[in-house]
């Protein structure tokens, strides 16, 4: 069992997969910043008891890092820190484009999904 981040500033959308059906489910997405979006992230990890946490981590359509990723990868590092479970990062470049293409209502929790569904698809 995974669950995955799209991470921004304001919200931070929400995702859970397995392995055996590499496949994910939008969760609702956490509208928090600070200690507060962590309280609600306990609360989904308790709620799903993953085995593994995975973020998405933007960079520009070059592979190069802007602001976001190290936001991003700063919040990775907070996960392993507070949780100390695996963090696997995933480059999530154009998620959101796609999710807004596919006429998702929560643009944050289908990229999410998209985030994860890929990360699941790397897997052996």
């Amino acid at each position: 069992m995974f669950l995955a981040f799209d991470y921004g500033l304001k919200r931070t959308g929400v995702a859970v997969g397995n392995r055996l059906t590499r496949t994910a489910t939008p969760q609702t997405t956490i509208a928090a910043e600070g200690d507060a979006r962590f309280v609600q992230i306990a609360q989904r990890l308790q709620e799903w008891q993953p085995d593994a946490l995975v973020v998405g981590v933007p960079c520009h359509p070059d592979g190069t890092p802007h602001e976001n990723t190290a936001r991003a990868l700063k919040f990775a590092r907070q996960l392993r820190g507070r949780h100390g479970l695996p963090v696997f990062e995933v480059d999530e470049r154009y998620s959101t484009t796609e999710a807004h293409s596919l006429g998702a209502k929560d643009a944050d929790a289908a990229s999410a999904c998209i985030i994860l569904e890929q990360f699941l698809r790397s897997l052996p």
